[in-house]
């Protein structure tokens, strides 16, 4: 197998592996979801967003997006085809778990908080898959690694905690709903990626991401 062949294998198969680690990303936001002890700081940014202006909760979020995105290449972190097919199957994905899960809405915090801990694991998990086929990341997770970038010495988990919190202050102030899984994710979500990434020796700071262009190239045969 030639050189050219072989990079183009391999991004064939990166897009697998990234869909393979979106499904899994997306059952633990389903699971975070499920728990039904209150929203993501995210969540709560588009609700408080919606609450003040004429756009429902799904056009915030996808303005929230674009403006995440807008920052990710001001700090010039590269979109690639894991940026493009994360926004095209995350959603799609949670709906899908959400639609299947075949129990009744859970009533129990207790229960709530554990299965939202469990949610933080498998999306840590889902990161490290689809993260590690180098071909970027969503606009959150190229704002995480970017912000990352510039403060080296903070441990990721520690980052992901400080820029959720950020979030989520800019959600209450905006009126979004906050409650005790608000506040669990935003302090918890982070604490757990670190741990689960400690115990694999992963850190997404190292990876050397081809962003759109270069993958073409390589598909192409031209590099």
């Amino acid at each position: 197998m030639t050189n050219r062949s072989s990079a183009r294998k391999g991004i064939i198969l990166g897009w697998l592996r990234i869909a393979a680690g979106l499904l899994v990303f997306s059952f633990g936001v389903h699971l975070t979801i499920y728990a039904n002890i209150g929203l993501a700081p995210w969540d709560c940014l588009g609700m408080g967003i919606a609450a003040h202006t004429p756009f429902n909760y799904g056009v915030s979020m996808t303005l929230i997006a674009v403006t995440v995105l807008l920052i990710d290449l001001m700090l010039k972190e590269r979109i690639g085809f894991g940026t493009v097919i994360d926004a095209l199957l995350t959603g799609n994905f949670v709906q899908m778990f959400n639609s299947l899960n075949p129990f009744s809405e859970n009533e129990n915090m207790w229960l709530g908080i554990g299965i939202m801990v469990g949610g933080f694991v498998f999306m840590a998990l889902g990161m490290w898959i689809y993260m590690c086929a180098e071909q970027c990341c969503g606009p959150r997770d190229s704002l995480l690694v970017g912000l990352g970038k510039r403060l080296p010495k903070v441990p990721i988990g520690i980052v992901e905690i400080l820029l959720w919190g950020v979030v989520l202050l800019a959600g209450w102030l905006l009126g979004g709903p906050v409650g005790i899984g608000t506040l669990i994710s935003t302090f918890g979500a982070g604490l757990v990626m670190q741990l689960v990434y400690t115990v694999i020796r992963f850190e997404p700071r190292k990876l050397k991401h081809k962003d759109i262009l270069t993958a073409v190239k390589e598909l192409a045969g031209k590099q």
